[in-house]
């Protein structure tokens, strides 16, 4: 029999891995293809041979998700597998129904398949949206172990944007090391912060071989997980985060409502941002689904450095771009901030935004008065620096990870914005990891 032909619908990260897992070395079935979305820049290359193994010497192309009816008629796909996240239940239906139409199955790869197991503990902080506050959690985690004496690991989620094989296995321990491996802007977003908490950060294509070198450095090890996607490795203590600014989100957004169904621990944070209601209805809608999880509230603390030069000015808010983009938020941080520090007003940076970033605008209408910090490729990290430069303000309020002005010049003074969780009940969050470590082998 020949073997079953298979497209692999991803965005370049979970779909790697999945095909690692489970069709690397399976001749009983036959990768013809990948298609890409969400991220832009990363059709039309080919993954490379090195990582596809023995049965793909020529490695496997990858296409625009556009082209997925022709690629399935042309190539003769038997079944295609969705491997990406933060898409609605609504939208990954109709993607289903368009390629049964065309008459291959469509499938979800379930996560045993696809989760490492791994020799240290695992602690796993995902989300059931982008943007709910993963990266506040992990800071925190970080520097609990660091008052433990305990160096922290993380292993970051894929952002594999350049050579594939040059980033099979990428070990970031300091700020030079960004430099090193080419990092785009979102890239650095989720390094950055963690080298300044003194972490180790691991990342990149081949995640079986990044997990072997963690293991040798770790005595525990911190999933970071990308968008709303499921652990790559089995987690031992499994925390999820919710977001009450977005209710409804937690159940009707794949995999996010996967992740809490299976969430130990789930953390409801920004309560101090949201609606008393919305928090409810966030917890109730955990009860529902998962009643046996633990659900603590933590508060997402917004602080701007020199926040008092912020009072009376025109600013320019640029915030972190996945979550006001595919996390489809109209704000965040910066926002926030210019609100809290009594800025005259917030220019809205539309008019003035060229390229990429003003089609930006056109794919995401949810965008309030900000502008989504991207930077994929150094032609849109120029796209970004001349639109800042454009923009008629006083002040440009940076609520990315990173220093924003170390890579964008522009004139006008940049600020940056940041934000921490804070226990506004205790510490149970603090309690229970520092428990998960004391009995963790």
């Amino acid at each position: 029999m020949r073997p079953v032909r298979v497209i692999i619908m991803g965005a370049a990260g979970r779909d790697f891995h999945n095909f690692a897992c489970c069709f690397r070395n399976t001749p009983s079935f036959r990768v013809v293809a990948f298609t890409a979305a969400q991220i832009p820049y990363i059709t039309k290359r080919r993954y490379p041979p090195s990582l596809a193994g023995p049965l793909y010497p020529r490695g496997i192309p990858i296409r625009p998700e556009e082209e997925l009816p022709d690629l399935i008629h042309r190539l003769r796909v038997d079944q295609v597998v969705f491997a990406y996240s933060d898409i609605s239940h609504t939208e990954l239906m109709h993607i289903a129904s368009r390629v049964l139409a065309c008459g291959a199955d469509f499938r979800l790869i379930g996560p045993d398949a696809t989760m490492l197991t791994s020799r240290r503990p695992v602690v796993s902080v995902c989300a059931v949206r982008t943007g709910c506050g993963k990266s506040q959690i992990v800071r925190y985690f970080c520097d609990l172990l660091k008052e433990q004496g305990i160096r922290p690991v993380v292993v970051r989620h894929p952002m594999p944007y350049g050579d594939l094989a040059e980033q099979a296995v990428e070990r970031f321990s300091e700020e030079n090391d960004l430099g090193r491996f080419h990092c785009t802007i979102e890239e650095r977003e989720e390094y950055e912060h963690l080298l300044a908490h003194g972490a180790l950060v691991y990342a990149g294509v081949d995640y079986r071989a990044i997990l072997r070198q963690a293991e040798a450095e770790a005595r525990l090890i911190i999933w970071d997980g990308g968008n709303n996607d499921l652990p790559f490795f089995r987690p031992d203590l499994e925390i999820v985060v919710a977001d009450p600014l977005r209710p409804g989100h937690e159940t009707s957004w794949y995999p996010g409502e996967v992740n809490l169904a299976r969430a130990g621990i789930l953390v409801v944070n920004k309560v101090n941002a949201a609606e008393p209601a919305a928090v409810e209805a966030v917890e109730a809608a955990a009860r529902r689904v998962n009643p046996t999880a633990v659900v603590i509230r933590t508060e997402s603390r917004v602080t701007a450095t020199e926040g008092e030069r912020i009072r009376g000015k025109r600013v320019l808010v640029v915030e972190d771009g996945p979550t006001v983009t595919h996390g489809s938020m109209a704000s965040g941080a910066g926002l926030a901030a210019a609100r809290q520090y009594e800025a005259a007003e917030v220019i809205d940076p539309r008019p003035w935004a060229i390229g990429s970033l003003r089609d930006a605008y056109d794919r995401h209408p949810q965008l309030g008065p900000v502008l989504p910090a991207l930077g994929y490729r150094p032609e849109q990290v120029a796209e970004l620096s001349a639109t800042i430069a454009a923009v008629p303000c006083d002040l440009v309020l940076a609520a990315t990870p990173i220093d924003l002005a170390r890579l964008v010049r522009v004139s006008t003074p940049i600020l940056r914005v940041s934000y921490t969780i804070a226990e506004p009940d205790g510490t149970p969050l603090r309690d229970a990891f520092l428990r998960f470590l004391a009995t963790a082998p």
